[in-house]
């Protein structure tokens, strides 16, 4: 019966492994290991670059291959959660020599617009990094960023495992857990559990007794945080009631609000004379009530409510009516992170993500766009408020096309920067009435129509809109119709480029000035005619007199003078005819200003009084 109980409870054990959803991800690597779950980053972030450490310093296939940023404010991984889910996010760090430099650097470690760590790097050890929280997106992001210069962030891996919505839950979900310590005592090797939590063991030393539970099968399921079978089978424990166990907590300097998870069981079944009473202590302050173990099962004890730094002790103490020395099985120390941001105003991060989407080269950057400041998009600006708005976008030379993006939401912005991009089309009415716009730059581009008197009008908007050949400025002199728009060049409050504009004007410029073209050339070959006989009546007089200074051709020019007479004639008839037909005048109006050739090109524009 009792073989067959640990048969139910091993398979209970595979079914909660299978169920607790996991990632692992073997950052700067494109391998799959599909036999031990690991994948490669490639899916999950566009910028940085891969690097292996150094031969001599490999550790494991995972810890040989990091991914490098030398670029941006932060670089980040983002990885698809659901919200309100409750994850752990560990972070791997292993610097393995990989630039040659022998100089592990230090950098931010952030997640979802939150500070996290400052990763301090070691030449020959993995650093990781552990927190649990609860998702507040549909995503959750885990950003590295350069603090210090010449010194560049990377990560080595990057896991995420689903928890039970029970789990830990004695933390408000506004705060995060930090992981300092998570220990296993009595064990001989490190235990890696169902929802990837590592288990350290804790070695028996300074007069501590490793011990066995000599129980088959010890009962978790009343311990909420579901520690694995493995942690519960050993303990450490003294000699005497008299002795204590200290606890090393791996607590900052400083004073931190912490999280104490602390798991006991029996390890035998004790006599009616035997009585195991402990307690935990902060600096002899009694921290917790009297604990007692129970045997074949599982005591979870949550602490919280304290603040702690490095400077005290932590220690489990029998109580005066105890009989036994105190014992304890596992533990898991967390520091308690400040009260989480919302992140940045979600409309601003929706319209942004939209960007994204329609601009997949903005889609290198991830995280929050604000937080945590100074870290911002390297091409945005935000303001300093609790829930920060965007309040300017910087897109010069990002290669944008299509028409203008909707950027009617973001109503927080006072600097739209668009210059020298591929964008094309009409610009958007709403820009005009942008509450707190002020700066407009939209040169180099290809927009076309008419600027909206929205723009045009606001008086408050700096505008700048050179080198869109195609724009019409609306104003005084801008002529529209159904088949042409004209461009304006005499309103001096915007900066506009001429350009030339597609037209349907072309039959009726060329209907005017064709004639006036053949007009002059018809001037021309009445000069040359007569021109012509004056010289071969000089000839013809040379000849006469036998003058001998070169050949005589008499026909040779009297033929091209009489084709030119011809054609003159014609020239002439055909003008005398048109101006007869229409009675109208034909006149010849050339700009006053012209800025460039495109301009001149096929199109003629003139100011209306």
């Amino acid at each position: 019966m009792a073989n067959l109980l640990i048969l139910i409870l091993l398979a209970l054990s595979t079914l909660s492994w299978n169920l607790a959803e996991s990632l692992s991800i073997d950052c700067g690597s494109s391998t799959v290991y599909s036999d031990e779950g690991w994948i490669g980053d490639e899916a999950y972030i566009q910028n940085g670059e891969s690097k292996r450490v150094q031969s001599g310093n490999s550790l494991s296939q995972v810890m040989d291959t990091l991914r490098v940023f030398s670029s941006r404010n932060k670089n980040c991984y983002s990885l698809v959660a659901e919200k309100g889910e409750k994850v752990l996010v560990r972070a791997s760090f292993y610097y393995g020599n990989y630039d040659q430099k022998s100089s592990p650097p230090t950098f931010a470690l952030q997640f979802d617009g939150n500070p996290w760590a400052t990763v301090v790097t070691s030449s020959d050890l993995v650093i990781y990094y552990e927190a649990i929280y609860a998702v507040k997106g549909d995503s959750t992001s885990v950003c590295v960023a350069q603090t210090q210069a010449n010194q560049f962030p990377f990560i080595s891996a990057l896991e995420m495992a689903s928890l039970g919505s029970n789990m830990y839950s004695s933390l408000d979900s506004n705060y995060a857990l930090f992981l300092r310590r998570r220990v296993a005592f009595g064990a001989n090797e490190t235990i890696s559990d169902a929802y990837d939590r590592i288990w350290v063991p804790g070695v028996a030393v300074n007069g501590l007794t490793a011990v066995t539970s000599d129980a088959l099968v010890i009962d978790s399921s009343t311990a909420e945080d579901d520690p694995p079978q493995a942690v519960l089978q050993n303990a450490i424990t003294t000699s005497s009631t008299s002795e204590s166990i200290t606890i090393g907590t791996n607590l900052p300097a400083v004073e931190v609000p912490i999280y104490i998870n602390a798991y006991f069981s029996e390890v035998t079944t004790l006599d009616s004379t035997q009585k195991r009473y402990l307690e935990i202590n902060l600096d002899d302050n009694p921290v917790s009530n009297p604990i007692i173990p129970p045997y074949q099962e599982v005591l979870e004890v949550t602490i919280t409510n304290l603040t702690a730094s490095s400077n005290n002790n932590l220690s489990l103490v029998a109580t005066s009516d105890s009989t036994l020395p105190p014992l304890i099985n596992a533990l898991e120390i967390f520091s308690i992170s400040n009260e989480l941001t919302d992140g940045t105003d979600s409309n601003d991060v929706e319209q942004l993500a939209s960007l994204q989407v329609l601009y997949p080269i903005l889609g290198q950057w991830g995280g929050d766009p604000c937080l945590p400041s100074p870290f911002t998009w390297d091409w945005v600006n935000c303001s300093s408020d609790a829930t920060p708005r965007v309040t300017a976008l910087y897109l010069s030379g990002f290669e944008l096309y299509s028409s203008f993006p909707d950027l009617s939401s973001m109503d927080a912005l006072e600097i739209i920067d668009l210059h020298n991009n591929s964008l094309e089309g009409d610009i958007p009415d709403y820009l005009g009435t942008m509450p707190n716009l002020k700066q407009l730059n939209l040169a180099d581009n290809d927009f076309s129509g008419t600027l909206p008197t929205s723009i045009s009008n606001n008086k408050n908007l700096k505008l700048i809109v050179t080198g869109n050949k195609n724009l019409c400025i609306s104003g005084k002199s801008c002529q529209t119709s159904d088949t042409n728009t004209g461009t304006s060049f005499d309103d001096p409050e915007f900066t506009t480029s001429s350009g030339k504009k597609k037209s349907n004007k072309l039959p009726a410029i060329l209907g005017s000035t064709i004639p006036t073209f053949f007009l002059f050339w018809a001037i021309v070959g009445v000069f040359i005619i007569v021109r012509q006989r004056r010289k071969a009546a000089a000839v013809t007089a040379m000849s006469a007199a036998g003058q001998n200074g070169g050949a005589s051709r008499p026909n040779g020019n009297s033929v091209n003078v009489q084709m030119v007479g011809k054609i003159s004639q014609a020239v002439m008839n055909e003008f005398n005819n048109n101006n007869n037909n229409t009675g109208e005048q034909t006149t010849l109006e050339i700009p006053d200003q012209m800025t460039d050739q495109q301009t001149y090109e096929g199109e003629y524009i003139s100011r209306n009084a």
